[in-house]
């Protein structure tokens, strides 16, 4: 596919989302470009911001999108679930011109050598994890094993809840406008969301309820949960470990609920059982491992959203042949609310 970047050679409609679109073959492939209010204006690597200067949506095969829509609108929200990452999905890869902190990284405790200590293990199992020669049996193993040390740091160091709450208050880490349009959207319908992570889900629940001051009753967290005592004290962890390699929805059933006590959300509405039979997906992430979040769930149609947010001239091509829709430069999440919206739509509306 053919595509070319710049608003002087944009033709098409214009939609309510402040998106457009421009044939770019003989087959009809189309590239979304976004209006002007819509541009990225954090700070990007020079060589990608001359190139991919626009919050653009590539979509490679619209015909197949379509299709798909249509079969998801057809049964109506009542059998769609949304499964997202988190980490540089729903939140920003870039904040104020800085690379923004994920999740995994934000959380500082107050002795800094386990800091330190936990970094060491990035650095080491870090390479492993996307290494090609690795089988995912051992793999696997190793993943379970760095989850378990950094586990045990957070504990031997003495994390406590007011350390999480420090460390998000003070980390660079935003959300991408439209999601709590999303959320709330989706929450008005009774459509499930499930954040899949491989970090902590007390981090998740904190950033939520620091960055969007919403709770929102259809969302669950499927990440690893802390267990604290009376003080506040980080004691051990709840149930089996989620990591990289099995974060899915066979994650489901390993998921604890949100906190009643420390956390301040209300608790969700959504059942286990319940989003299983749900086959309809909409699927968020921003890295092709992402795709498999899904895997377990015996999903009848799938639409995938990735959104590329670096490395664009060198991953375009093959996320585009991922995923349904591909979003680039950090973009907002208008484009994703009109998604919904269009697959949501009942009664000819």
């Amino acid at each position: 596919m053919n595509y070319r970047l710049g608003f002087h050679s944009i033709v098409g409609i214009s939609y309510t989302s402040g998106l457009r679109y421009l044939p770019t073959s003989k087959t009809h492939k189309r590239v979304w470009f976004a209006k002007k209010s819509f541009r990225a204006k954090i700070g990007m690597e020079e060589a990608e911001k001359s190139k991919f200067s626009e919050a653009v949506e590539v979509v490679d095969d619209p015909q197949s999108l379509e299709s798909k829509k249509a079969a998801i609108r057809d049964v109506g929200p009542g059998k769609l679930q949304v499964i997202v990452d988190f980490d540089a999905t729903l939140t920003k890869y870039w904040v104020n011109g800085r690379r923004g902190q994920s999740s995994h990284n934000l959380l500082q405790q107050k002795n800094p050598e386990y800091d330190s200590k936990r970094q060491q293990l990035f650095e080491y199992y870090h390479p492993l994890e996307f290494s090609p020669t690795i089988p995912v049996e051992e793999k696997t193993k190793l993943m379970e094993e760095w989850w378990g040390k950094s586990h045990a740091l957070l504990i031997e160091g003495g994390l406590t809840y007011d350390d999480i709450k420090k460390s998000v208050a003070t980390a660079t880490l935003e959300f991408r406008d439209g999601v709590v349009e999303l959320f709330t959207y989706l929450e008005e319908r009774g459509v499930p969301v499930l954040i899949f992570s491989a970090g902590l889900a007390d981090i998740i629940e904190e950033v939520l309820r620091q960055k969007l001051h919403k709770s929102f009753k259809n969302v669950k967290i499927v990440s690893n949960r802390m267990i604290f005592d009376n003080d506040g004290n980080l004691i051990s962890f709840r149930g089996k470990t989620i990591h990289v390699l099995n974060k899915n929805e066979h994650a489901i059933d390993m998921a604890a609920p949100l906190h009643d006590e420390l956390g301040g959300i209300d608790g969700p509405t959504v059942d286990n059982d319940s989003v299983k039979k749900r086959t309809n997906v909409l699927l968020l992430g921003d890295h092709l491992g992402d795709l498999g979040m899904s895997d377990g769930l015996n999903y009848e149609n799938r639409i995938t959203v990735g959104f590329l947010n670096n490395d664009i001239e060198n991953s375009l091509e093959i996320y585009k042949r991922a995923f349904d829709v591909v979003y680039l430069n950090d973009a907002p999440m208008w484009g994703v609310v009109k998604l919904v919206a269009e697959i949501c739509a009942t009664g000819g509306h």
